[in-house]
């Protein structure tokens, strides 16, 4: 069985044609839609179409995602799609088996069943991207939460003052984008021309000007890892996205993770911090597994 795994982003919905063994016979990208639903369903449709044929959509996005009636709840940094039910709408477009969930969740999957978590029975995955996304494996498993809302880091409110969230304005941009603002206000830079690339290759330069975006970024990181940790209680905490690639952002973290333990006068458990094993591919690898623990080498045809 072939499926047609598709991550939807918030700058570009990356896809791959995958065995059901993870192997990835082709790959690609394209631009996220930013002007509506239409227009995101057109743009999978021409993945589906371009695509061999597939037994099925695995799809994983940004938001709060009923898993079970293929519902988006809320649409993450897609906020066209709040209140969607998209795997109905999609499926007139390509009349294939439909599995939705959410990016981080599907993220947190992957490395439970095939990477960095493997063998953990309480786990917690972060993903930087657009936001910072969250997935937490208890018993071995992924946690939902009664509203599949489990693991939305992003709406945590540091302090009573302020409506923002792993300290940063309120917004759908706390992710890697905040790292960018944060360079771009100490250059004097406008913050579209600036990306995470260029951040840390000014980091990894010497600049002081990266370095200081990136202790005040992972201190942020650190703190709130921290209050997870008391809350949740993992063994081990795998950091993914595109900027867990750079060293630098691990240590960093751990460095400031060093600090609030010995401070802390109470001594409490510290969860192994780690990087995701498939980084940029958790997501697209999470969907196919998600989508073969509702529909496992069963033939096509079936429809929803």
């Amino acid at each position: 069985m072939d499926i047609l795994a598709i991550d939807i982003g918030g700058t570009f919905i990356k896809y791959a044609h995958m065995t059901e063994n993870a192997g990835i016979l082709a790959r690609g990208k394209v631009p996220t839609p930013q002007s509506g639903r239409e227009e995101l369903i057109e743009a999978i449709g021409k993945i589906y179409d371009s695509m061999p044929a597939a037994d099925g959509l695995a799809i994983c996005m940004p938001g709060i995602i009923d898993s079970e009636n293929g519902y988006c709840v809320t649409g993450g940094a897609l906020r066209y799609n709040d209140d969607f039910y998209l795997r109905h709408v999609l499926y007139e477009r390509c009349p294939v088996r439909i599995v939705i969930e959410n990016d981080a969740k599907c993220a947190a999957v992957a490395e439970a069943k095939m990477g960095s978590l493997k063998g953990v029975r309480e786990g917690l995955v972060l993903i930087f991207g657009t936001m910072i996304g969250g997935g937490i494996i208890h018993n071995h498993e992924l946690l939902r939460g009664r509203h599949f809302s489990a693991g939305e880091v992003s709406y945590i409110i540091p302090h009573a003052e302020s409506r923002a969230s792993f300290e940063n304005l309120w917004g759908n941009r706390n992710g890697t984008p905040r790292l960018c603002r944060l360079y771009a206000e100490k250059k004097g830079l406008d913050p579209d021309t600036v990306d995470g690339l260029m951040v840390f290759n000014a980091v990894n330069a010497g600049e002081k000007e990266a370095i200081d975006s990136l202790i005040k970024f992972t201190r942020g990181i650190a703190v709130q890892i921290f209050n997870l940790q008391t809350i949740l209680d993992p063994e081990r905490i795998a950091i993914g996205g595109g900027i867990s690639a750079q060293p630098v952002l691990i240590e960093y973290i751990k460095k400031h993770l060093d600090r609030l333990y010995s401070d802390c006068p109470y001594q409490i458990p510290r969860a192994e911090i780690v990087t995701c094993k498939f980084q940029n591919d958790a997501n697209l690898i999470g969907a196919l597994q998600c989508f073969l623990s509702v529909y496992p080498s069963e033939p096509a045809g079936c429809g929803l």
